[in-house]
């Protein structure tokens, strides 16, 4: 059976209707939140460039890539109560058109401070993008088909990333400007959401979490648990495409396509590994995948630190991505699982918050680390940082399965 044929059969209650429209469509819009960072990801040392005389310009040519961040982060519990309230398809509907206009503004903005207003628009769209999207696959999937279909969606994500990356890289070759064209493709996806996007039928509202045995309170610190997991897989993921560029050139192997095929190569692996994602939760649980994806990740950027040439710069950003490819299924599977229906929008909201939150906070993070070890300490270091989470997790992985 292949993928496409796999994906298909994966719809199960609450909806019943299997739909190949709706699941490429929902694939689809789920790739916008990869591109709204990763196309202009390699163009950042050139608009470095255009712009140097602009005051504080190396931490706002990264906030180009990141201020999105901080608005997703303000957006995204709100986008989640209106998607709850209001319903998946029309914010879904609104914020795809948003998001192509203020992508697309980066071609015409002859300041940093007007490219960084489209940014932060740009953020406000994917904030109600991602949550309507993660909403929208806990409402159409339940059981291991929810795990399989969230597999398929960080893969699809994962080459998406691929595609965005490598591309972003070879447009900016031509001018740094040429990437945010891309943003226009989200328009296009506009008459697929009209056309196969369902509102779906959700239970009357209450202000619970999915009740367990371990009874609310432990939901809601297991929710808890994810957000503070999703911040900080972001902060450590996200020194890839902030500070990888910059990275190359010290190392005297830098350019804009090298930049997106180093970064791009984190994302297709950890999309080939996603696909695997409903296997691995199976044999090792939430808890466990987290510990592992955690130190596949702190492993990635220590060796990372220590490589020397492009080829083992490219090995290390591969491992990184073994652990951004169960990671990311994990935290939407972890965070879904914790939600009642009716709540699914709003702790999808939370749950993009927090990823987002990271995202914005990676550079604050690093920059001084950088400023005090170099990109090379910086990477070792943080690896580190990321193996003592991972022991925890493998800590809690154990009493867990202990008590069963």
């Amino acid at each position: 059976m292949t993928i496409a044929q796999q994906i298909q059969v994966a719809t199960t209650t609450p909806v019943p209707e299997r739909h190949a429209g709706r699941n490429a469509t929902l694939l689809l819009v789920s790739s916008l939140t990869i591109m709204s960072g990763a196309t202009i990801a390699p163009s950042l040392p050139a608009i470095e460039s255009h712009f140097a005389g602009s005051a504080n310009v190396e931490i706002l040519t990264r906030l180009v890539l990141t201020l999105p961040a901080l608005f997703i982060v303000l957006c995204a519990p709100f986008a989640g109560g209106l998607a709850d309230r209001f319903g998946r398809r029309p914010l879904l509907i609104v914020t795809a058109l948003l998001y192509g206009l203020s992508g697309m503004s980066g071609l015409m903005s002859d300041s940093l401070m007007g490219l960084l207003i489209g940014r932060a628009l740009l953020g406000v769209a994917v904030a109600g993008i991602m949550t309507t999207a993660t909403a929208l696959v806990g409402d159409y999937f339940s059981g291991p088909a929810r795990d399989r279909f969230m597999g398929y969606q960080s893969a699809f994500v994962g080459f998406g990333g691929l595609l965005f990356l490598t591309g972003g890289g070879l447009l900016a070759e031509m001018h740094w400007r040429a990437p945010f064209a891309v943003y226009g493709l989200s328009l296009l996806l506009i008459p697929a959401v009209l056309a196969f996007i369902n509102e779906p039928v959700r239970a009357r509202p209450s202000a619970t979490v999915a009740s367990a045995p371990g009874g609310g309170g432990t939901l809601w610190l297991a929710v808890i648990a994810v957000y503070a997991a999703a911040a900080i897989n972001s902060i450590a993921f996200y020194l890839l495409p902030t500070q990888l560029p910059f990275h190359l050139n010290a190392m005297g192997i830098g350019s804009p396509a090298v930049a997106g095929l180093a970064i791009g190569v984190g994302n297709l692996v950890g999309a080939v590994v996603a696909l695997s994602y409903d296997r691995l939760r199976a044999r090792l649980r939430l808890t466990g995948v987290f510990g592992l994806a955690f130190g596949l990740t702190a492993a990635g950027y220590i060796l990372l630190g220590l490589a020397d040439t492009l080829a083992h710069v490219l090995a290390a950003a591969g491992v990184v991505g073994l652990g951004l490819g169960m990671m990311m299924p994990n935290i939407a599977a972890a965070a879904m699982a914790a939600a009642a229906p009716d709540m699914r929008g709003r702790i999808a909201g939370g749950m993009t918050a927090s990823v987002f939150a990271g995202q914005f906070i990676s550079p604050f993070v690093s920059q001084p680390m950088i400023a005090a070890f170099g990109f090379a300490g910086t990477y070792v270091y943080a690896g580190l940082a990321v193996g003592g989470i991972a022991v925890m997790a493998a800590i809690a992985a154990l009493v867990l399965g202990r008590r069963g």
